[in-house]
């Protein structure tokens, strides 16, 4: 079963599997997210899935249970 992956703000949306990495998925969409030391430790890879949960894509999977989730890949001017 695929999971429709919807990239803000750049408007792209592509189809990914379940337990797939979320920076692999981005790659494969020609969304570009930042990445400092991915470990999950500098957070300068981190999203908003579904406008309300922020995580780090480098230590982040798609969900299992979800049919379709809304990232928002917003940088840090800083990095």
């Amino acid at each position: 079963m695929s999971i429709c992956i919807h990239f803000l703000p750049d408007d792209v949306t592509i189809e990914a599997e379940p337990g797939e990495p979320l920076l692999r998925v981005a790659a494969r969409a020609g969304v570009s997210i930042p990445t400092g030391c991915l470990m999950g430790s500098c957070h300068a890879c981190e999203v908003e899935i579904d406008g309300a949960e922020s995580v780090c894509s480098c230590i982040s999977a798609v969900p299992p249970d979800r049919p379709h989730l809304t990232i928002n890949c917003f940088a840090d001017p800083t990095w």
